[in-house]
C-alpha cells in the first residue's frame, strides 16, 4: 500500500515576527504554533508519518507537543528546501517512489482538515502532484524598485500558493535535486515544492484552499491566526 509521508520544515528562525523565541514556539491556543499545526495535521492523517525538521540545538522543542505515533526528528537545513531534501533522503530506505509526501508550513496552524483530504486526494489523482492556493483577490501593483508605481498587473489567472503540497517521493527527491544541481534553476528560485516540479516541465493541479489558511510571518498574523482558530472551534460546535 502507497504510504504517506509528513515532512514539517521548523527550522527557521521567523525574526520578522519578533520575540525571544522562534515563530513555531509562540503561544498560540494556549499552545506553540507547533503543537496547533501538527495536532491540525493529525485531525486529517493520524495513520501518516511525520519528519519534524528541526535545529540540531533546537532548546524549545519538547516531544510531548507531537501527537503522531510514528514520526521521526530531522536536522533541518539553511533553507526550507534543504530541510524537505533532508527529510527526503533521511527516508530514502523506507520511502516508495509512489509514495505520496505533503510537505505543510508549520507556521499554518489554519488549515482546514477539509482542505487537506481534497488536496491529498488530488495530489493522488494527478502525477505531478498539487498544492492548496487561492485565486489573487486584490489588485497588484508592481513597483519601479523606487516606491513608485510602474504598472498594474493583470490578476487574472494568478494564485497565492499555499500549503501543504503534495508528490510522489521519487517525483519530489528528483526535482528539488535537479533544481539544486549545476544544471538547475538555482535555491533562489525554489520558492516552494512546486516550484521544482514545475522546472521539470510538469503541471501541479491548483486545489483551490480556503483563505484563513493564513501563514505566520509578521507580528500581527499572530492574534489573526486567534481569531481564525476561535471562529472555526465555533463552527466545529455549532
Amino acid at each position: 500500500m502507497r504510504r504517506c509521508w509528513l515532512i514539517v520544515p521548523a527550522a527557521g528562525s521567523g525574526t520578522r515576527v519578533g520575540g525571544e523565541r522562534p515563530k513555531q514556539y509562540l503561544p498560540l491556543s494556549g499552545s506553540p504554533v507547533l503543537a496547533c499545526t501538527l495536532e491540525r495535521l493529525y485531525q486529517a492523517f493520524p495513520e501518516a508519518r511525520l519528519c519534524l525538521c528541526l535545529k540540531h540545538d533546537d532548546s524549545w522543542f519538547d516531544p510531548n507537543q507531537v501527537p503522531f505515533r510514528d514520526w521521526q526528528r530531522i536536522d533541518g537545513g539553511a533553507e526550507r528546501v534543504d530541510s524537505v531534501l533532508n527529510a527526503l533522503r533521511a527516508i530514502d530506505s523506507e520511502a516508495a517512489p509512489e509514495d505520496l509526501v505533503l510537505v505543510h508550513d508549520v507556521a499554518r496552524p489554519c488549515v482546514a482538515v477539509d482542505d487537506l483530504c481534497k488536496l491529498e486526494q488530488a495530489a493522488l489523482e494527478n502525477e505531478a502532484g498539487a498544492l492548496l492556493a487561492t485565486p489573487v483577490a486584490d489588485t497588484i501593483k508592481r513597483d519601479d524598485g523606487h516606491g513608485l508605481v510602474a504598472q498594474t498587473q493583470d490578476r487574472r489567472g494568478l494564485w497565492q500558493a499555499q500549503t501543504p503540497q503534495g508528490f510522489r517521493y521519487g517525483l519530489l527527491r528528483q526535482a528539488l535535486e535537479a533544481a539544486l544541481g549545476p544544471c538547475g534553476i538555482g535555491r533562489d528560485r525554489v520558492t516552494d515544492e512546486s516550484s521544482a516540479v514545475e522546472a521539470l516541465g510538469l503541471f501541479p493541479c491548483l486545489v483551490q484552499g480556503r483563505r484563513d489558511n493564513i501563514k505566520i510571518t509578521h507580528p500581527e498574523d499572530l492574534p489573526m491566526a486567534e481569531l481564525i482558530l476561535q471562529a472555526q472551534r465555533a463552527t466545529q460546535d455549532e
